[in-house]
């Protein structure tokens, strides 16, 4: 089985920071071949796709939190990472990552919990 664990999440006021980790487990054999997302979903709300890298280390973010957050990946750890900086009451979400080959829908974590203070 695939495991995935979030963590780093917390109650910080706006304006700090945090760094979340998804830590892979299980039948991901290559870890480096998939592509990597973080999603955040807040109560009543959609799921939205913040940032993803890509088995060649390109990235990409959706404008909500460009310039705010980095996502990087240590293939050795078959770890990903999301920095969160300049963090504002509007990130308050569940945060996921998900681990996926191409065309298809991957795998997802149980999600860990930010919420920013105001």
């Amino acid at each position: 089985q695939v495991h995935l664990v979030e963590s780093g999440g917390g109650l910080v006021q706006a304006g700090g920071s945090l760094r979340l980790s998804c830590a892979a487990s299980g039948s991901i054999f290559i870890f480096s071949s998939y592509t990597i997302t973080w999603h955040r979903q807040a109560p009543g709300k959609q799921r939205e796709l913040i940032a993803g890298i890509g088995s060649t280390g390109s990235t990409n973010y959706a404008d909500s939190v460009k310039g705010r957050f980095t996502i990087s990946r240590d293939n050795a750890k078959s770890t990903v990472y999301l920095q969160m900086n300049s963090l504002k009451p509007e990130d308050t979400a569940v945060y996921y990552c998900n681990v996926a080959k191409f065309g298809t829908p991957g795998y997802w974590g149980q999600g860990t919990q930010v919420t920013v203070s105001s």
